[in-house]
């Protein structure tokens, strides 16, 4: 971390806020906050981040920055947390996740209008705050993973299987509009999922 700049606390389960949308809320002001903290916070040191830089990058008000999210502390944390994407990914029988996962990441790319996982790669090489994202990443999909994994080089294969869910995210990224655009999640799964399966099978 560079001298003089601002510390972000480090994420903590019980500090991020919750995901939950206030009643009435279409979710659409929210969501793009999301996506523009995001930006902000994998693409510029924490200290030059502004609530009133990612209301304008979002389109709203500071105010409204200020309703769904709290502090720029709150925000940073929202950010640094994987832990509902991770659930998500992983909530399916060992037999059928590498499916599923990759059915559930396409989706979730297409209805969030961004991938679930993929700003960790955005923090890679920095020292400052940003990488309090990787810690996270970590902790919550990659770890969380090799808790669940049968047989030996569970660590391993573990690490490979995320390495395969962030180069899916990077290359449909890299290809908007390409071939995998116009593909359904499923036919995307019946391509790629098999060498995930082979990781968590262990074979």
């Amino acid at each position: 971390m560079t001298s003089g700049q601002a510390t972000a606390p480090a994420p903590t389960p019980s500090s991020a806020p919750s995901s939950a949308r206030p009643a009435g809320d279409s979710g659409s002001g929210r969501d793009a906050i999301l996506r523009a903290a995001r930006r902000a916070f994998t693409q510029r040191p924490y200290a030059e981040v502004t609530i009133r830089g990612i209301a304008a990058d979002a389109g709203v008000s500071p105010s409204l920055v200020v309703k769904h999210f709290g502090r720029k502390e709150e925000l940073f944390n929202t950010v640094a947390d994987f832990g509902p994407a991770a659930a998500e990914l992983f909530d399916a029988p060992l037999a059928a996740l590498g499916r599923h996962m990759v059915v559930t990441l396409v989706n979730r790319r297409r209805e969030l209008q961004s991938d679930p996982l993929l700003r960790v790669v955005f923090s890679l090489g920095n020292r400052d705050e940003r990488s309090l994202l990787r810690d996270r990443f970590h902790e919550q999909v990659t770890d969380a993973l090799t808790a669940r994994l049968p047989g030996r080089e569970r660590a391993l294969r573990a690490e490979l299987i995320a390495g395969h869910l962030l180069g899916l995210g990077a290359t449909l990224s890299l290809h908007r509009e390409g071939a995998g655009a116009d593909a359904t999640a499923e036919h995307i799964a019946d391509l790629y999922a098999p060498a995930l399966q082979s990781l968590i099978d262990g074979r």
